[in-house]
């Protein structure tokens, strides 16, 4: 393709017929003419694939390529910057040639926004940064121990240029607010590097941004800086002994499954062991292992992948979720051809994962064969420890707490002071109940024995469950009697 002068197309288009200084820096790509049925578009790389595509689904016209020299941009976006009245923009309609000028001072204000609710939330311990867009107004919450809190509330005229600036560097289609994307980005904080996914949904007032904050140094967690105790770091440790087989870690979104799997990853010698992982997304990078990423859109489900990813000779398959029947009986395939399978399940307890499995198709003797541990986990809140309140517990709470066959003579409820942002929690800790399947459980398994009678089974030989667990942490004044309320079923 011939290159072409950029000033032979002058005055350029401006305004909505314009694309943003952003994308045009960005993309090295911007409009030189708009005709009723077609419109002219200067690019200096014209191989560029990716940027074609965006292009083809943003305009309704078809469009002419130009190829233009990355040195002639420059001048046209250095002239625009500056202000100069020759940079070529059309300014026949002052308003278009105000729009972006605007749009050149807003990019500071933007940029620094981001920069601050990213540092901000950082240091809140925000687990993710909500940005939703309203008719008048935009609100910015932060999900701090799994509770949202709201933190600003700005004009929703400053929306765009937040939403463009967010786009830009997570890698994200600009230009594109009809669909949802999905992107990464990084955050320099000191001497660590944050990791960021980005997940952004239209609205039918505009878009809402979601920040999942996943720091690289605060991520690696080791099996034994879960905060599980002794029996549940038992069983959790245990996992690292066996060969082959199928390990499920169940609970509700946000529990920290995700968590869980990937500090048993890290216990295992990757150097020795060929570890391959398929998630949606993929939240940790972690050193020395192979993770797939899930893009439904251009066809790589749990199922597909896992398919393409058993072709590799792996060890070990971490599968993010079992959705479908198709997908579980791959899975129990793999975990009897000799692998071992990590994944997780959306079920109430431990139990359950049986019932679910069946429920996906899976016969009895196949979920006898293949089911090691199941282990089933909550996130609990931690009271402050510098705040709490001690007091006496009431008539129906010794009726609860006498389930673990004492009752402490205090509990503590939350207060709130400036330690905790006045909530009256810091942080938050997994409670777990677990259950390794030996010969009996086999057979009971096998025979499809009724979920009821396999807990009876199984609290028989000691096995400690999710109440269990949370009453323990009332005693020991970690959590208050409201939390575990709002977490687990404690009747």
């Amino acid at each position: 393709m011939e290159v072409v002068p950029l000033n032979s197309f002058y005055p350029l288009p401006a305004g909505k017929d314009q694309y943003s200084h952003e994308f045009i820096e960005n993309r090295s790509a911007i409009v030189l003419r708009q005709g009723k049925v077609s419109v002219t578009v200067g690019i200096c790389n014209p191989d560029d694939e990716e940027l074609r595509d965006i292009l083809n689904r943003y305009h309704k016209k078809s469009i002419v390529y130009r190829k233009l020299e990355q040195d002639d941009l420059k001048e046209c976006l250095s002239k625009l910057y500056s202000g100069f009245e020759n940079s070529g923009m059309s300014n026949s309609k002052s308003e278009d040639r105000t729009l972006i000028l605007d749009k050149v001072e807003d990019d500071a204000p933007a940029i620094n926004f981001v920069n601050n609710i990213i540092l901000e939330g950082i240091r809140k311990r925000a687990s993710d940064i909500h940005l939703e867009s309203y008719k008048k107004v935009f609100n910015v919450r932060y999900r701090i121990d799994g509770v949202l809190r709201k933190v600003r509330t700005i004009d929703s005229s400053f929306y765009s240029a937040v939403s463009s600036r967010i786009k830009i560097i997570s890698g994200l289609n600009i230009m594109e607010h009809r669909l949802p994307q999905d992107g990464r980005m990084s955050f320099n904080l000191e001497k660590e590097v944050q990791d960021i996914r980005v997940s952004i949904v239209p609205t039918i007032k505009g878009e809402s941004i979601v920040l999942r904050l996943l720091g690289r140094k605060s991520s690696i967690v080791s099996i034994t800086s879960l905060g599980l105790n002794k029996a549940n770091l038992s069983s959790v440790q245990n996992i690292l002994k066996i060969p082959s087989g199928m390990v499920v870690v169940s609970g509700p979104t946000g529990s920290g499954k995700t968590t869980t799997l990937n500090a048993i990853i890290r216990g295992f010698n990757s150097e020795n062991l060929k570890i391959v992982t398929i998630e949606d997304p993929v939240e940790y990078l972690l050193q020395g292992i192979n993770q797939v990423q899930i893009h439904e859109e251009a066809g790589i489900t749990f199922g597909s992948a896992l398919k393409k990813v058993l072709r590799q000779d792996p060890d070990i398959l971490m599968i993010g979720e079992i959705r479908d029947p198709d997908t579980a009986s791959m899975a129990v395939r793999a975990a009897l051809t000799g692998h071992l399978v990590l994944t997780t399940l959306h079920t109430k307890n431990s139990v359950a994962v049986i019932d679910r499995l069946s429920n996906l198709g899976i016969a009895p003797f196949m979920i006898a064969a293949v089911l090691k541990i199941s282990i089933a986990q909550r996130l609990i809140r931690m009271l402050c420890p510098y705040c709490r309140k001690e007091r006496a517990p009431t008539a129906a709470e010794k009726i609860l707490l006498r389930k673990t066959g004492s009752v402490p003579v205090t509990v503590f409820d939350a207060a709130g002071c400036k330690k905790c942002s006045g909530t009256g929690y810091l942080g938050r800790i997994p409670i777990m109940e677990a259950f390794t399947v030996d010969e009996d459980l086999e057979k009971m398994i096998s025979r499809g024995t009724d979920r009821l009678k396999i807990q009876q089974h199984l609290s028989k030989k000691g096995m400690q469950f999710l109440i269990h667990e949370g009453i323990e942490k009332i005693h020991e004044g970690v959590t208050s009697v409201s939390e575990l309320e709002g977490v687990i079923d404690l009747l």
